[in-house]
């Protein structure tokens, strides 16, 4: 029999933040995995990051995670996404390399003071007077805990489809869990049935790139971790390249469209609704007579290249002919076929905001158990999951982080409000409040948090307060420094063929013109003679303060409005509801509300307003029977 303070079930990405931050945080973790080799797996896409998945990955770094650091050590290329837009946008994208990052990831875990690698498989789950009291594992072992964490991935009563073939097997070959199904089953949970899926993989030299558009990555250095690693070489990136599945690729399809274990009637779950399997946007988007397909890299040690867009499961004869019908790929040699995989997972209704089962006490599940898709989602909900199963062995105050702190309260008050049907994927449009989530201020919102919880080391939060300190000072030197239309003010902006002043501005108003970037404003206020020191000062302002400077007061009056909506919004988030509050006794709520708030059981008046089914009278008859109470 062994025993530890908090048992981590699976090494994936969100295993890894869990086992992490517990141990960090100061308490004994076992981390229990079937395979090392397993531990940081990536086994869809070579990248982190992406459309509102970069902001979390920046989140997570800002409250002490590790996903960052690893993907910035481990980068083939990085992009920028939608930086035409506004910041409420861009968000980072980064191919990494599959072999290296689980090495360093391993190596991490290995390093960790307080935690513990047991390669082995949980056959149950222990719970007494639905409390867990830890694991029994494969052999009979029994390991005791105080927490238990449940990250299993896509591994639960998993099966591998693949034309009209089902068999038994969990990702790139890795053996399907079957204990945990049972175990919470019995326990009476609710469990989803779930279906994703990858495409294929093909060798490098049998791609003719000629009939493809390079994508290169941007020129300039940009990293997920507000740390950067200056000892991390910044690498030659790796081209990506453009193809697309047009005409002959989609007349295969529909062809074969029986033969797909989508559309044969071979699968049981729900797919993901905003990642398809090409031949579901064929049927889907029938008015489409082509569909994008990136060729990327997986590694820079392997000729392995990943077919972006054409995740199937058709057989593998079809999905030969498919590719090759693909400019480009006509020739092409797979080395491993696409694939979709059906799994359980939870219904995260049944989950408090702490991500801590409501039937089992101390039961925590992260990742894609819990409905989602993405390895940011699953590292964003295993940190947080790691946090409180922590916090509540020391008897500390949960993380519960609102929609209007980070993209990951977004997601984790979706899923435990809403619930879901199909593999939830963070967007940008789920957040009703992103320009203030954005990716460029993740550290000033959430770094707090990760010092509270002893997350951090002190000089890392020494150089956070330098940093805010930082952005006040600049701010305010340009609200003291006055640009005028003097004549070789006027001679500049003519030249720079810009708007003339016609009245003195402070070199803040004068910011937020559209036109107006850091270098131009350095070039007008030393035409406007200013002090050196104030010069010095102003030309020596670091990067990410600039950018930060430049994005509050360019965006000064949208961030005004978007706060005075928060608060309008907290004066329902800060109005709790008990626990044990029998819906049924609350006068004229309708049935349906009675019976969806009862099985959700929200916390606050806002997290109710929130639940489907309920309405705008059912929260004002909520809202008015909680006065009432409070005052008997």
């Amino acid at each position: 029999m062994q025993a530890y303070d908090v048992i981590v079930i699976g090494g994936g990405h969100a295993g890894i933040e869990s086992a992490m931050v517990s141990a960090k945080m100061g308490v004994s973790v076992a981390l229990i995995t079937e395979h090392r080799r397993s531990i940081g797996h990536m086994p869809c896409n070579p990248s982190i990051g992406g459309s509102a998945k970069g902001i979390v990955v920046r989140e997570i770094d800002a409250l002490g995670g590790v996903m960052a650091k690893l993907a910035d050590e481990n980068l083939l290329q990085m992009k920028m996404l939608n930086k035409s837009k506004g910041p409420a946008v861009w968000s980072l994208r980064g191919q990494v390399d599959v072999v290296e990052y689980p090495k360093a990831a391993l190596a991490l875990l290995e390093q960790q003071e307080n935690l513990t690698i047991l390669e082995s498989r949980v056959a149950s789950l222990n719970v007494e007077n639905a409390i867990i009291q830890g694991v029994t594992l494969n052999d009979g072992t029994i390991v005791l805990a105080k927490a238990v964490i449940i990250t299993a991935g896509t591994y639960m009563n998993s099966a591998i489809l693949i034309g009209h073939t089902k068999e038994v097997g969990g990702p790139t070959g890795f053996k399907t869990s079957f204990g945990l199904s049972k175990s919470l089953t019995e326990l009476g949970f609710e469990l989803l049935r779930l279906k994703t899926g990858t495409p294929a993989r093909i060798k490098r030299g049998s791609i003719d790139f000629s009939k493809t558009v390079e994508q290169p990555g941007d020129t300039d250095a940009s990293f997920f971790s507000f740390e950067k690693n200056m000892e991390v070489i910044v690498k030659p990136q790796l081209p990506c390249y453009l193809t697309y599945a047009a005409e002959k690729t989609i007349e295969i399809i529909q062809k074969n469209l029986g033969e797909s274990a989508m559309y044969s009637g071979n699968v049981e779950g729900a797919g993901p609704r905003y990642c398809p399997s090409i031949e579901d946007k064929i049927v889907r988007f029938a008015d489409k007579n082509r569909h994008q397909v990136f060729i990327e890299p997986e590694s820079a040690s392997t000729d392995l290249m990943y077919i972006q867009g054409m995740s199937t499961s058709m057989p593998h004869d079809v999905q030969q002919k498919m590719l090759e019908a693909i400019p480009g790929l006509e020739h092409c040699e797979v080395v491993r076929y696409g694939y979709a995989i059906e799994y359980d997972a939870i219904m995260p209704t049944q989950l408090l905001p702490t991500l801590e089962t409501k039937k089992v006490a101390g039961l925590y599940t992260a990742g894609q158990i819990n409905g989602t898709s993405g390895y940011e989602e699953a590292a964003a909900q295993g940190l947080v999951a790691g946090i409180n199963a922590t916090a509540k062995i020391k008897n500390l105050e949960p993380l519960v982080l609102s929609r209007d702190e980070a993209y990951i309260g977004v997601m984790l008050d979706d899923l435990v409000t809403k619930g879901t049907k199909d593999p939830y994927r963070l967007l940008t449009s789920r957040a009703e409040y992103r320009l203030l989530l954005r990716h460029d201020n993740a550290d000033l919102r959430l770094v707090d948090y990760a010092w509270k919880y002893g997350l951090i080391a002190v000089e890392q939060y020494e150089r956070f307060n330098i940093k805010k300190a930082g952005i006040l000072a600049v701010k305010e030197l340009l609200t003291e420094i006055k640009i005028t239309p003097r004549q070789e003010i006027t001679q500049f902006l003519e030249n720079a063929e810009l708007s003339l002043l016609h009245d003195g501005v402070s070199a803040e108003v004068f910011l937020r013109r559209p036109e107006i970037n850091w270098g131009i404003l350095l070039e007008v206020i030393e035409i406007m003679n200013r002090t050196p020191d104030e010069l010095a000062f102003l030309s020596g302002v670091p990067a990410d303060i600039v950018e930060q400077v430049s994005v509050q007061i360019k965006y000064d009056g949208y961030i005004r409005k978007a706060l005075q909506q928060v608060k309008a919004f907290k004066k329902l988030e800060y109005k709790k509801i008990p626990a044990n509050l029998d819906y049924q006794k609350v006068p004229n709520l309708a049935l349906e509300a009675q019976e969806k708030l009862g099985k959700i059981a929200p916390m606050t008046l806002g997290q109710a307003s929130r639940v489907a089914g309920v309405n705008a009278v059912d929260i004002t008859m909520l809202d008015m029977y909680l006065k009432i109470q409070e005052k008997k």
